[in-house]
């Protein structure tokens, strides 16, 4: 199991897959490598670099004032240093495409390109309740089939998906134990968004502009509720170059390994060659 100590001594699991243009993948708030999973087969020519964030997956807990947006976008950092890479393209999904966006305003130095999985500069608040609603609970089903079930029932801004995605998605989400299934992430994640780590700064937009210059692309959800059709239709006003695509069929978030999702990132994937 690879990992590497963070700066501050943290121990943060990677995968270090391909060979090619090196893309780091972040992933969404609570989710780990796997998160990428779906995707992962179908890119050719690339280097795919994964981490699971601290409190994460197979990452040791830290102390949760911690798990903030800087400190994760550290955290990536070092582990490009580990690799001894100069340079990477970035794929943040939800959470990820925020720490993205802060490192353009920091290190832009450091990346060859973004791409932008479900997020933009404002966060819906519907999207944001959502997630409140299950941060740091544990779940109530016993089996992956069952919260297979209840999934498919309460995602409703899904649909004509691969047979048994559902189930594979649980696993992602879930580990199981003695006595039901258990989140795979330090519930005092919650305390930390909760407290104001879910986003970086109450005006995202000035971030976003700081992609300015970098290849760009973004993906919405065509149902998406955390990325709205108006926020998008302004990040495409903005920077009328983007690669963009709108995924049919899909709430937050895409898996990534939809037609369209591929086809855009694709395309942004020849800018960066």
């Amino acid at each position: 199991m690879p990992r590497f100590f963070a700066s501050d001594g943290v121990a943060l699991h990677y995968l270090d897959e391909g060979e090619g243009l090196p893309l780091l993948c972040l992933t969404g708030l609570t989710r780990d490598t796997r998160d990428f999973d779906f995707m992962a087969p179908h890119l050719d020519g690339v280097r795919l670099i994964r981490m699971d964030y601290r409190g994460r997956g197979q990452s040791d807990w830290a102390p949760h004032e911690t798990y903030q947006i800087p400190v994760e976008g550290r955290d990536a950092m070092e582990l490009l240093d580990h690799l001894g890479l100069e340079k990477a393209a970035v794929l943040g999904t939800s959470r990820g495409g925020l720490i993205a966006m802060v490192l353009a305003a920091t290190v832009k130095e450091r990346l060859i390109g973004v791409a932008l999985n479900d997020i933009g500069p404002e966060i819906a608040d519907t999207g944001l309740e959502v997630i409140k609603g299950y941060l740091g609970k544990q779940p109530p089903w016993q089996t992956y089939e069952e919260a297979a079930a209840a999934r498919e029932a309460a995602m409703t801004a899904f649909r004509n998906l691969p047979e048994g995605r559902w189930l594979d998605e649980v696993k992602i989400l879930y580990r199981e134990g003695a006595d039901g299934l258990k989140i795979t992430y330090d519930p005092k994640l919650r305390e930390a968004v909760l407290g104001g780590g879910a986003q970086p700064s109450p005006n995202l937009w000035p971030f976003f502009d700081a992609l300015a210059g970098l290849p760009l692309c973004a993906l919405r959800g065509a149902n998406s509720d955390l990325l709205s059709s108006e926020c998008f239709a302004e990040m495409k006003r903005r920077r009328p170059d983007m690669i963009s695509a709108e995924v049919p069929d899909r709430g937050h978030i895409p898996f990534l390994d939809e037609a369209e999702s591929l086809g855009a990132l694709r395309r942004w994937l020849k800018m960066l060659v």
